[in-house]
C-alpha cells in the first residue's frame, strides 16, 4: 500500500504539472514570400557604328577623320560597304615631311587628296587571319585603283606595303579597320 501512495502521489504531481500554465515564446510570425518582378528592360539595338563612327570616335584618328571630311569621303565610308581600311594614326600623319599634311588639307588638293585615302581602302571585309603570307605575292587592289602588298611577313608581322599593322580587326557595321604606323602613298 505504501507504494500505491507513492505511485497515487507521483501521478498527482503529474498531472498537476500538466495543467499548470507555462511560459511559452510569442512565435515568430510566418514568412511571407512576396513576389518580386524584374522591371522590363527593352532591348534598345545599339545605333550602326561605320568605319567612320568608329574612326571619330578614337581620339587617334582625328587627324583621318578631318582629312576624310576634307576630302568629301566621309559619306562614302559611312556607305554600305563593307570596307576595309587601314587606318594611319595621327602619329604617321605627324610622320609626313613637315609641310605635306597641310598642303594636302588645302580645298586645291582634294582630288590628290581623295587618291591617297582611297589607297589606304579596300573592297570587302578582309579580316587579320585573311591576310595572305608574304611569300604568296598577292597583290590587293584597292578603291583608288591601285594594289596595295597586304601580307603576314615570315615573323609574324603583318604589312600594309611598308606600314606595320599595329592593331587589327577593329570590327565596324560596313567593315573592319586595321591600324597602320605609317600614311601610305601611291606613287605618282
Amino acid at each position: 500500500m505504501k507504494f500505491s501512495l507513492i505511485a497515487a502521489a507521483a501521478v498527482s504531481a503529474f498531472a498537476l504539472a500538466a495543467c499548470a500554465p507555462t511560459e511559452t515564446t510569442p512565435a515568430e510570425p510566418a514568412a511571407v514570400e512576396e513576389a518580386v518582378t524584374e522591371p522590363v528592360v527593352e532591348e534598345v539595338a545599339p545605333a550602326p557604328t561605320t568605319i567612320v563612327d568608329v574612326a571619330a570616335a578614337n581620339p587617334d584618328f582625328s587627324t583621318l577623320v578631318a582629312a576624310v571630311q576634307a576630302a568629301g569621303l566621309a559619306e562614302t565610308l559611312a556607305g554600305e560597304g563593307p570596307f576595309t581600311v587601314f587606318a594611319p594614326t595621327n602619329e604617321a600623319f605627324a610622320a609626313l615631311p613637315a609641310g605635306t599634311l597641310d598642303s594636302l588639307l588645302l580645298p586645291e588638293n582634294k582630288d590628290k587628296l581623295a587618291k591617297i585615302l582611297t589607297y589606304h581602302v579596300v573592297a570587302g571585309k578582309v579580316m587579320a587571319a585573311d591576310l595572305p603570307a608574304a611569300d604568296a605575292g598577292v597583290a590587293t587592289p584597292t578603291v583608288a585603283g591601285l594594289d596595295l602588298s597586304v601580307r603576314v611577313e615570315a615573323d609574324g608581322t603583318a604589312k600594309a606595303n611598308e606600314a606595320t599593322i599595329t592593331t587589327a580587326d577593329i570590327e565596324a557595321s560596313n567593315g573592319v579597320i586595321h591600324v597602320i604606323d605609317t600614311v601610305l602613298l601611291p606613287k605618282e
